[in-house]
């Protein structure tokens, strides 16, 4: 059922959710109350958070707090995030150097150093029992997800060698088309979807019990996956195409309808760029100005180029138009319309979307913001504890029943 957003009627639903009513009605003060006793009580697992990348680039103990970046220890007790995804991101340029599957190793090594440098805070999940018990234990869980599967090198045992890593999904592709998939921000489709050694690569992971991640893929590589997977697929960073028309990176009405028919999930993406087509537009058009500058000035390494490239584009076009924390809530009132509760979550793409993150929601201290906005907009809390983590620990656990009973 349809319910316009305002009016007698979408109160009743709100108070009703909150367990108020008319005579006692809900207040902000009430609404934010709960919305911390569910972070505090709820698992909370986010797919993406690219804390690995982030310190090896600019080492930092997330154990304590830090100066920079959108996670630490201290910050993600204050939001009740128990499970974060730590992501294992290759450049895409690595897969023509040859260093993708060196680039996965050192990232997964710093994951198992900050967990194994903080026992009382950190541990490694390799499954979502671990991640149950771990936050039974009050320890927060660092599953990793593979963003970039080109450090499988074209070589299906690999795909075992990373499951026996930690590897709980692979992101088949990212910003380049790759050996095993087409990319969304790829212009050259070489394989018109999944190459010949990807759709095997779908069908290894769905023996080993990895979850396949079609976050990044061409919109044809998409719908070769769910012809060929056995088993549950998630987009572990994506919103809704419906906001952003013509951002392929993005999931369209029927990619998601599909999605929840193969009993997946999609955990969705804060940045500003994936969630209005304002933000979106904007960044495209500094992305393109930006190539311009960095091919006309090839004396310049990378960093020198675009050092403070962003603060002159905007003196010359105007602020980035940062989303909002309503706007992201329009994405999960979308999603829910279309394919029920049971089908979406959070993969928030934290130290990933770097300064486009939207107010309210810009660090992993935010997730009450979220769940006090999903509540004003009628979100039972039961409801609000699928989205924050139930919905992919189902998604999961169904993943590795597949591969139990593949043997």
């Amino acid at each position: 059922m349809n319910i316009r957003k305002s009016g007698p009627l979408w109160a009743a639903v709100v108070l009703a959710a909150c367990g108020q009513s008319d005579e006692h009605p809900v207040t902000s003060v009430d609404l934010a109350a709960q919305a911390r006793h569910i972070a505090a009580t709820s698992i909370i697992v986010d797919t993406h958070i690219d804390v690995p990348y982030r310190i090896e680039a600019n080492p930092e103990d997330v154990s304590k707090a830090t100066e920079s970046g959108d996670f630490d220890y201290p910050r993600a007790v204050a939001g009740g995030l128990n499970a974060a995804f730590m992501s294992i991101y290759t450049k895409a340029e690595f897969e023509a150097e040859g260093k993708s599957r060196q680039a996965a190793e050192t990232l997964i090594d710093t994951v198992e150093d900050v967990a194994s440098g903080s026992p009382e805070k950190f541990a490694i999940a390799r499954s979502p029992a671990d991640i149950r018990q771990q936050f039974e234990s009050g320890l927060i869980s660092m599953p990793m997800g593979m963003e970039n599967g080109s450090p499988i090198e074209g070589n299906l045992a690999n795909v075992k060698y990373f499951h026996d890593r930690g590897i709980r999904y692979i992101t088949l592709t990212h910003s380049l088309s790759n050996h095993i998939s087409d990319s969304s921000y790829d212009e050259n489709k070489p394989w018109q979807g999944l190459s010949e050694f990807g759709a095997d690569v779908v069908k290894e992971m769905n023996r080993l019990g990895i979850m396949v991640d079609v976050s990044h893929v061409s919109d044809d590589a998409f719908w070769q996956v769910i012809d060929i997977s056995d088993a549950p697929v998630i987009a572990s960073h994506s919103s809704a195409r419906h906001f952003t028309p013509g951002f392929e990176r993005n999931m369209s009405d029927d990619m998601i309808l599909a999605l929840a028919k193969n009993g997946g999930v999609i955990q969705v993406n804060f940045g500003s760029s994936f969630i209005t087509d304002v933000a979106q537009t904007y960044g495209m058009a500094r992305w393109d100005e930006r190539t311009v500058f960095l091919a006309e000035h090839p004396e310049l390494d990378e960093s020198e180029a675009t050092s403070g490239f962003d603060q002159r584009y905007a003196a010359k076009h105007g602020p980035f138009p940062f989303a909002t924390l309503e706007n992201v809530l329009d994405h999960f009132d979308h999603i829910t319309a279309l394919v029920g509760v049971d089908h979406v979550g959070i993969g928030s793409d934290f130290d990933g979307v770097d300064d486009t993150l939207p107010g309210g929601l810009k660090d992993v201290s935010a997730y009450p913001n979220l769940i006090e906005g999903l509540l004003r907009r009628g979100y039972s809390e039961a409801d609000v504890r699928k989205i924050l983590g139930e919905n992919l620990l189902r998604v999961w656990e169904a993943v590795e029943a597949h591969a139990a009973a593949a043997g």
